[in-house]
């Protein structure tokens, strides 16, 4: 998520730094730009159909499939919107992967994204008109399930099922899954419980960043990395199969929501795989392992994790949507080697843009703040972002055979607006490719 982490740690430590002071304190508040004023939130989706989201795990354990489900869902009153940041242990885990203090990070971060909500209901019940395409997400390094809520909602707006995968591979900042108590655990029980649910026998465990060791060869690593995390997004795809069919499942975490709606609810001929930066890269071996994936979005692809062997294995389209400020010619010249003669391969920059104008961090800060640590690009965040997310929408319709009116975004594929860039900004050498 965060390619180059090193001016925002310097940039947050002096945050730190400055809250400590009482004057320093006022500054640093407005700095922020007033965390709390209207023009600050993760936009609503704009799509016909309300939007629900809920988490769901399957197997307790780390091999277990772990993801958010964004769905079109009935409105209602009752149910809440949940916090964009789900509990103190992300913050952590951001502030490890940052490599700054945790006690001090967390009461920064606290303070600018802890009241944020995401654009959807909790645990809403499903609706929809007909069966739902389905989008499986991945997100960037550092990231998490929940940081790309902005796009995963606009799709599910859109009549999409949308499973936001949190990887296991030690690439999120943060991440958990359970073990069963041992007996020293089960006797340390307070009480007995009159009744007994699948969480009375376990515990959550924690999984943090790993860091690169010093020496360590940063490819062996990252290769490994994004083989496991195609083959989550396989699994999640294949836990979604379940669900559909009927066959019941018990979700881990025992949620409110009613997985049995979701019967028959999915239209399995029509899966897309979509991911940011090492999302981007992850969606790539998803769809060279997995031929249900019917085409690609790569957000700002990193394509240094991926074997030269992958590219011409993948047969399905791909739509590469960059930003103007982070891509680079050795990166170009990996995504061009997946370009094809007779394989729809499409790409567009987006003007104005940082790597961090995909995710939601770049709608909860101000506009001083935002661009210092480059969270916020030269474009208004919410205009980048509509683009995105029309450009995807048309390209989803294109190779998912949908009957919508998504076509009519179909020249934002072909970077026609005053906003895009045909291809890249970045001059690569013919030779080179």
């Amino acid at each position: 998520m965060f390619a180059h982490g090193g001016y925002i740690r310097l940039l947050v430590k002096r945050l730190c730094d400055c809250a400590k002071t009482r004057a320093g304190r006022r500054s640093f508040s407005l700095a922020m730009g007033n965390r709390s004023s209207n023009h600050l939130g993760i936009p609503p989706p704009k799509g016909p159909s309300a939007v629900g989201c809920t988490d769901f795990m399957m197997d307790h354990t780390a091999q277990g499939s772990f993801f958010r489900l964004y769905y079109p869902c009935q409105e209602t009153e009752k149910a809440e919107k949940p916090d964009w940041v789900p509990s103190r242990e992300y913050f952590n885990g951001l502030a490890d992967f940052m490599k700054i203090n945790r006690t001090l990070s967390e009461r920064i971060f606290n303070y600018l994204f802890g009241s944020f909500k995401i654009p959807a209901y909790l645990d809403a019940p499903f609706k929809s008109n007909g069966k739902c395409p389905v989008v499986i997400f991945s997100h960037g390094l550092g990231a998490f399930r929940t940081l790309y809520s902005a796009i995963c909602a606009e799709l599910a707006s859109q009549g999409f099922i949308v499973a936001s995968v949190e990887h296991r591979d030690q690439s999120a900042s943060a991440t958990y899954y359970f073990h069963e108590k041992t007996e020293s655990e089960q006797a340390r029980k307070s009480a007995p419980k009159t009744s007994a649910s699948a969480q009375d026998n376990l515990v959550k465990e924690w999984m943090y960043y790993r860091t690169l060791q010093r020496g360590e060869s940063e490819f062996p690593l990252r290769n490994t990395q994004v083989k496991q995390r195609a083959d989550e997004c396989i699994l999640a795809l294949d836990k979604l199969t379940q669900i559909n069919s009927g066959r019941p499942v018990q979700n881990v975490l025992q949620t409110q929501f009613d997985w049995t709606t979701l019967e028959n609810s999915m239209d399995l001929c029509r899966i897309a795989v979509m991911g940011h930066s090492f999302g981007g890269a992850t969606a790539i071996e998803a769809l060279c392992k997995e031929v249900k994936f019917k085409c690609g979005v790569a957000l700002d692809a990193w394509m240094f994790p991926l074997d030269d062997e992958v590219f011409p294995r993948v047969k399905q389209p791909i739509f590469f949507i960059n930003s103007e400020k982070f891509q680079w010619a050795g990166n170009i010249i990996r995504m061009r080697k997946l370009d094809s003669a007779v394989i729809q391969r499409k790409m567009i920059t987006i003007r104005g843009t940082v790597h961090q104008s995909f995710p939601d961090f770049t709608f909860l800060t101000g506009n001083w703040i935002g661009k210092l640590m480059k969270l916020k690009g030269e474009i208004d965040p919410e205009v980048a972002i509509d683009l995105s997310n029309k450009a995807t929408l048309a390209f989803l319709q294109r190779h998912l055979g949908l009957e919508k009116n998504f076509n009519q975004w179909n020249r934002l594929i072909d970077g026609e607006d005053d906003d895009l860039i045909p291809g890249t900004n970045v001059k690569v050498l013919q030779s080179a490719i």
